[in-house]
């Protein structure tokens, strides 16, 4: 039975990014598919509801928003250093500052490179050098990297002449449609992100007072950290009655009846590859308004509503005048979704690529 360890992510199974996702997915499918399956996570995670043939293992991580990923690379490296597993599966570039370890210890590693963190605004100018550091490292010293947007994977072989796999994150489909209480199916306007500037928050936050005169808005996300954008999303609640914000949104089932009870969603993620949630939500059947990005042109398709921040409020508003337009995105996600990012088809990627790596 080969062993296969998991490292950067918080652990398993989490529900904060994309990254967890992937690891909720991708470890219970590698346990049932012969695999001995352990996953790494940091202080003061608890796992439940996992899949009991998916090992947990703690390590040490100084507990900041600019250590964390650091740290706990090196605390994980430690770890297999100590116990080696056949392969490593690293689902950060923050950890290429210690993947040379484990080439000397043997150990073939796969690497998620996720997606351009150092252009990402939340960091500052030194943490976006150590970052594109951490990138350039992985580039150097990962056996084989995995891209989860084709975009991403142009990027890697310009900028730090590597290549690899594309495997993008998949959607499920929907199944329970409850809502809470005063959400109305089918009346929303509705924004899930984490509050960073790069997900066109501030922008869309503009816009939230004009858009509640046509319809109620759902707000979902957090900073993680706290900060002014946490603030503008509470004051926007507490002053206008067609606003609720919901916070950070740990139960995917709540998640995904909020997709497909929307009456549009807009995703404004301008940094990274393919997006968890912009997945999820076409598989829910969304109707969807995005940022103008190459991954959102890529995940989307030609014929979605892409705007720069200017258009958010004209083309939602348009949006919502034109039922015949929103059921036919609506249909074109779903049909999308199923037929380029299924789950079982990522898992099996993942294998695939583990598997060639040990041999």
């Amino acid at each position: 039975m080969p062993r296969v360890a998991i490292t950067g992510t918080r652990g398993y199974p989490a529900y904060y990014g994309g990254l967890e996702t992937a690891v909720r997915k991708i470890a219970p499918f590698l346990a049932e598919h012969g695999w001995d399956v352990t996953v790494h996570s940091r202080p003061g995670f608890s796992p439940e509801h996992g899949d009991l043939r998916v090992h947990n293992k703690p390590v040490w991580a100084l507990e900041s928003r600019s250590l964390s990923n650091l740290s706990s690379g090196l605390a994980s490296t430690l770890s297999l250093l100590r116990d080696p597993p056949d392969v490593a599966l690293v689902m950060s570039t923050a950890s290429g500052f210690w993947l040379p370890l484990l080439k000397l210890r043997g150990i073939p590693s796969v690497v998620n490179t996720d997606g351009i963190e150092w252009e990402r605004d939340k960091w500052g100018a030194l943490a976006k050098r150590v970052l594109h550091a951490g990138a350039w490292m992985t580039g150097k010293f990962g056996t084989h990297l995995v891209f989860d947007a084709e975009a991403i994977k142009d990027y890697w072989g310009t900028h730090f002449k590597r290549s690899g796999t594309f495997i993008p994150y998949g959607g499920d489909d929907v199944v329970d449609l409850t809502l809470p209480e005063g959400i109305e199916p089918g009346t929303f306007v509705l924004m899930v992100a984490r509050l960073v500037p790069e997900n066109t928050v501030y922008e869309f936050f503009d816009a939230v007072p004009q858009l509640a005169q046509r319809a109620p808005i759902v707000l979902v996300g957090s900073t993680g950290w706290g900060g002014d954008l946490d603030e503008r999303a509470a004051n926007l609640a507490a002053t206008h009655p067609n606003v609720t914000w919901l916070g950070h949104v740990a139960d995917e089932t709540l998640l995904d009846s909020l997709y497909a009870n929307c009456v549009v969603y807009f995703h404004g993620h301008s940094v990274g590859g393919t997006n968890p949630s912009l997945v999820q939500a076409m598989a829910a059947g969304a109707p969807t308004v995005a940022r103008d990005t190459v991954y959102s042109r890529e995940v989307l398709g030609p014929d979605a509503p892409l705007v720069t921040p200017s258009e958010i409020t004209t083309t939602i508003e348009a949006l919502l005048d034109d039922p015949e337009r929103r059921a036919l995105l609506s249909a074109a996600n779903i049909e999308r979704a199923h037929e380029r990012y299924d789950w079982t088809d990522v898992c099996q990627r993942y294998e695939d690529v583990l598997r060639l790596v040990l041999r």
